[in-house]
């Protein structure tokens, strides 16, 4: 960043667009199944959102294809959209306005590394459900927490992030060499908005939901168990050594990755100290040691490009996964 630039003041991570192969088949999972509440309805798209989100926090879109249209990130007012892009021209980034139901300006933008990436600063509000509680249905998905994305240099992208939109690092993992195979940012004090993992990439890994409890995330187990759909449980439930949280992995019937998510811990304090982890330590990614599915580590959602098509995954120097996996 130069030194007159103005930093934009991302606020949290806010919303994401999948696209979907069959909207009946991802209605039954995600409202059906998972108790999504449906906010918005039209033909061939969804906008849905958790009890706690007052707008809707994940939107999908029925095109024949499995791809993430774009992550998006609230931001704290007008001014900081500017600043986004004055900050697009500076590094020669694509960038367009955008208009999504209830986000009349919407700056879309392809980050360096061909991650899609919008943000915005007004969005239409809707009463919670929280304390709605005769209306709630499923395992209780809260609300938005954290998307996770396969990028193949960690350490660039962490601190492009950092350096250019104020991201702060949490808990990050290294080899023996000290290289960095993952890395949790965050902007809302939180463990984190943004989790960068080491793989062919710009890829989405994961897109997150907050629990209300763990009990929460075992009723999850139980009602895919029901609907005799175990076969939609990747990984966990467990406790992460990173984050500290209680987690659990599903995948829609296009195989977007979910995580259900709970129990973590805050980052507010100015001095606080990034926390750092050895790649081959099982304890990092399952506090309780066990072992981690081939899949978690090698599949992902390919990310839509700024003019079409989808962005093509790029390999990078590092290679391999830990040793403790199944």
């Amino acid at each position: 960043m130069t030194e007159h630039a103005i930093q934009p003041n991302l606020i949290r991570i806010a919303h994401a667009v999948f696209t979907v192969k069959s909207l009946e088949a991802s209605r039954e999972f995600y409202v059906d199944l998972l108790g999504m509440n449906i906010l918005h309805e039209e033909p061939g798209a969804l906008y849905l959102r958790g009890v706690e989100d007052r707008e809707w926090t994940l939107k999908l879109e029925e095109k024949g294809t499995s791809t993430v249209r774009h992550l998006a990130y609230r931001v704290n007012s007008k001014a900081d959209l500017d600043a986004l892009i004055a900050l697009a021209e500076r590094e020669g980034l694509p960038y367009r306005w955008e208009e999504e139901l209830d986000r009349p300006r919407l700056l879309r933008m392809q980050d360096p590394f061909g991650i899609p990436v919008a943000f915005y600063h007004v969005s239409q509000k809707y009463p919670w459900l929280l304390q709605d509680f005769h209306l709630h249905r499923g395992p209780g998905l809260q609300r938005v927490d954290h998307v996770n994305v396969m990028v193949p240099d960690v350490e660039k992208t962490m601190r492009w992030y950092m350096d250019t939109l104020g991201f702060r690092l949490s808990e990050y993992t290294v080899d023996e060499q000290e290289r960095y195979w993952a890395a949790w940012i965050q902007r809302r004090g939180g463990v984190h908005d943004l989790a960068l993992t080491n793989g062919p990439g710009p890829r989405l890994h994961h897109w997150a939901y907050w629990m209300p409890d763990a009990m929460s995330i075992l009723r999850t187990c139980d009602i895919l168990a029901g609907a005799r759909q175990p076969e939609r449980i990747e990984r966990g439930p467990g406790r992460h050594g990173v984050s500290n949280a209680f987690f659990l992995y599903i995948r829609d019937p296009d195989g977007h990755r979910i995580e259900l998510y709970t129990s973590d811990y805050i980052t507010v304090d100015p001095d606080f100290e990034p926390i750092r982890w050895l790649r081959d330590d099982p304890r990092r990614q399952t506090l309780w040691g066990a072992r981690t599915p081939r899949s978690w580590f090698e599949e992902a959602s390919e990310m839509e490009a700024f003019d079409g098509g989808t962005v093509q995954p790029v390999a990078g120097e590092l290679t391999g996964i830990p040793v403790h996996v199944i």
